[in-house]
């Protein structure tokens, strides 16, 4: 079994020592540790370190990543079996996200119907705070009326 130096993992991974120890703190990777007390990472540990960071990166918890990486064998690297069954579970949603983020792009230039009324043309998108009935925040982003 090949095992990396912590140095050489954060290379290979493109964390930070700090944030991979970090990571094994909270759970969400495991190393061993030498004779000399040097902590050493399995190789299979590099995907999920790269889950860790895509998934953070695309707004996911560090609750719902560890929640999901619990799910993985530990006394076997993953196969891409066990991969595919988390990923559909988070398929809904990364797909809910991706609606979102496609909205807040295609609307941030305009009213997002966050009710400051404050821009010249919330008066014509949002009068008399019309979307205020609709709930808190940025409505016309969160709950965009049905066309």
């Amino acid at each position: 079994m090949e095992t990396l130096a912590i140095g050489d993992f954060a290379a290979r991974s493109g964390v930070a020592a700090s944030a991979l120890r970090y990571y094994e703190r909270e759970g969400l990777i495991r190393s061993t540790r030498t004779s000399g007390n040097q902590r050493r990472y399995r190789r299979s540990e590099l995907r999920r370190v790269a889950f860790i960071r895509i998934a953070q990166q695309v707004g996911v918890s560090l609750d719902e990543i560890r929640e999901a990486l619990a799910e993985l064998p530990e006394n076997r690297t993953p196969t891409k079996a066990d991969w595919a069954r988390l990923s559909g579970r988070w398929r809904h949603k990364l797909d809910e996200r991706i609606t979102l983020m496609e909205r807040l792009r295609d609307q941030l230039a305009g009213c997002i119907g966050c009710g400051c009324l404050s821009m010249q043309r919330c008066q014509l998108i949002n009068p008399s705070d019309r979307l205020a009935a609709r709930g808190q925040g940025p409505q016309m982003i969160l709950n965009p009326p049905d066309d």
